[in-house]
This record gives C-alpha cells, sequence and structure tokens, in this order.
C-alpha cells in the first residue's frame, strides 16, 4: 500500500450534551463517561484514515484538566497523530462549553494507540501514510515518535526491575519515598 492521506482527512469532531445520568457522587461528570467518549472518537477518527476496522491497543496517558458539569455540551476532538504500519497514535483533546455563559473550557487530552484489523483475518493491516501540511502536525508527529520510544524503554525497565528488584540499589532508592517495607 503506498497510499497517503492528510490529517484533515480524518480529523473527527464529537459532541455530547452533558445529562444527569452520566453524573458522579460528586456531581459532575464521571471520569469513566468521558473516556469511553474518547475511545469513541479515537475509534471514527481510525478507522477513517485506516478504511477498516481498528481496535484500541493502549491509552496514553489521560490528563483530566477540569471538570465537566451536568448541562454542559462537550466536544471531542481527534487527529491522527503518528501512523506506523498497522498503528495510529490518535490525539484527543476534549472542550467543555456553558451554553449559558458561552465559556469554553479545555477538560481533557488523551493519545490513543490504535491498530487497524484486516476485517477477514482479524490481523493486523497495513494503514495509509500520513500527509504531514502543517507545522504542528509535524510537531505531533514527532512527539508521538518520542512517546513511542519513552514506552518502550519504559516496558524494558519494567521488567528488568522485576529480575533485579531485590538488589540493594533498588531498595536504597525506596528509602527515600513514603513507603514502608516488610520482610519478605
Amino acid at each position: 500500500m503506498n497510499k497517503y492521506k492528510t490529517v484533515s482527512e480524518s480529523q473527527t469532531v464529537m459532541t455530547e450534551l452533558m445529562i444527569p445520568a452520566y453524573a458522579n457522587f460528586g456531581g459532575k461528570i464521571h471520569g469513566g463517561i468521558i473516556l469511553s467518549l474518547m475511545d469513541k472518537v479515537a475509534y471514527a477518527c481510525a478507522a477513517k484514515h485506516a478504511e477498516t476496522y481498528c481496535v484500541t491497543a493502549s491509552v496514553d496517558t489521560v490528563d483530566f484538566r477540569a471538570s465537566v458539569e451536568v448541562g454542559e455540551i462537550i466536544s471531542l476532538l481527534a487527529s491522527v497523530n503518528y501512523v506506523g504500519n498497522s498503528s495510529l497514535v490518535i490525539g484527543i483533546k476534549v472542550l467543555s462549553e456553558n451554553v449559558r455563559t458561552r465559556e469554553v473550557k479545555h477538560t481533557n487530552s488523551s493519545y490513543f494507540s490504535m491498530v487497524a484489523l484486516n476485517e477477514e483475518t482479524h490481523k493486523p493491516t497495513q494503514v495509509p501514510g500520513l500527509i504531514l501540511e502543517h507545522e504542528v502536525e509535524i510537531q505531533r508527529f514527532i512527539t508521538a515518535m518520542h512517546r513511542k520510544e519513552l514506552n518502550r524503554y519504559y516496558k524494558q525497565e519494567g521488567a528488568r526491575i522485576k529480575t533485579a528488584f531485590k538488589d540493594e540499589d533498588f531498595l536504597e532508592v525506596l528509602k527515600k519515598e513514603k513507603c514502608k517495607i516488610k520482610t519478605f
């Protein structure tokens, strides 16, 4: 596949009214509702770019910047930030609007890693490349590449710690933290 697509071809906006059924015990919109909507918009954006079924592989940080109130309208803006062979990183920004005051606030940001699947074999399938037309798109692509490298490092470091966690160096680091170690 030598096909390429622009970022704008798959950009997706989803808008929804926040109703009382979405509220938590504190009267704010439950974070799980926001996450579910983010997953839906990530899928829509990825599927539009890949032109096939996509699944969520991972979610790389979800920043909760401000609470969302019942009665506000949220807009979820999704863009393809990066593509690999069969994977896509979808950047999502959530904005909340109070319809009476017209106040708009940035409530959430996240990055969803999606994998395109062949609809018949259910195996990963190649996605179109990405045409970067604006400086911000280039910045997002490079940032996603770095985040991917860091995640690979964290996985490797986690595996190393699992095998060597009794090492005195690790135990010494823990003495500076707010924890106690019972004998094991």
